[in-house]
């Protein structure tokens, strides 16, 4: 057990340092995405599209990213615990999820779920993400939900990961960065430039969140298989001093009975 724990180990190292460096590679335009959206946002200030339209929340929709296997520690636990949080306060919420270990968690609590993405690898493409955030924002946009949030784990280093739950929809658009403007020629209009950024921007920030869960989920197995290493060689080293143990009582015990016997035949 402890050399499978041990190659457990070393799989999810490996696995962790090309999870990293893909959620690091995704920030930088999820950043720059967000930088360009309140760019836009600034010179529109009269028209309102629906992502940014505040609405009277009466029903909610989660998007929950999980793993899709186990040994990870506390990593989905803890996540569902900040999920079912968000769930059970405030007005009636269903779940979009994406990664096994949620859905069959919720499904069995019975809460609704209205979609599922999952079984998508350890290197997820946006491809594979898409249709999770399609469904939720054709749920919004057809007036069914009033709120989208999103709750995912947190990569901020090898030992710490944070669940976090944060809303998408309606959009809260980045405050523009101080600085020269320059003056943008739009084509099309900077309106439907908006329009369609909006839900590009969703989407970035869902794959995001993918990315750096998945980096979490390598993280959390590491040391989840660190630990079950390090204790199974503490059982072995218990077992084999209780061995030891057996084994000198065996041996003392026949010694006894040896030098017993001998001294019983020199009586007799």
């Amino acid at each position: 057990m402890q050399q499978i724990t041990k190659a457990q180990e070393a799989v999810a190292a490996s696995r962790l340092r090309k999870a990293q460096n893909r959620a690091t590679a995704a920030r930088p335009y999820a950043d720059r995405m967000a930088e360009v959206l309140a760019e836009v946002a600034s010179r529109v200030s009269s028209y309102r599209h629906p992502f940014l339209v505040p609405r009277e929340v009466r029903k909610r929709l989660l998007i929950l990213v999980s793993a899709d296997r186990g040994l990870a520690g506390g990593l989905n636990v803890n996540a569902f615990r900040v999920a079912h949080r968000y769930l059970s306060q405030g007005p009636p919420a269903s779940l979009d999820t994406i990664g096994r270990k949620g859905r069959d968690y919720f499904r069995r609590l019975q809460i609704p779920i209205i979609s599922d993405v999952s079984q998508f690898g350890d290197w997820p493409g946006l491809r594979e993400i898409l249709p999770a955030v399609t469904v939720a924002i054709d749920e919004y946009l057809a007036g069914n939900v009033d709120e989208v949030a999103l709750v995912y784990t947190r990569f901020l280093s090898v030992s710490r990961q944070v669940p976090t739950v944060a809303t998408l929809i309606p959009v809260k658009v980045p405050e523009r960065k101080e600085g020269p403007r320059v003056d943008y020629l739009y084509e099309p209009e900077a309106e439907e430039v908006l329009s369609q950024l909006l839900p590009r921007y969703v989407e970035a920030q869902v794959y995001a969140a993918v990315l750096d869960n998945k980096a979490s989920e390598q993280a959390a197995r590491m040391i989840a298989m660190r630990n079950a290493t390090d204790n199974a060689g503490e059982l072995i080293e218990d077992l084999t001093l209780l061995r030891n143990k057996v084994r000198q009582a065996t041996i003392t015990k026949e010694l006894m009975e040896v030098v017993g016997g001998a001294e019983a035949l020199a009586a007799g």
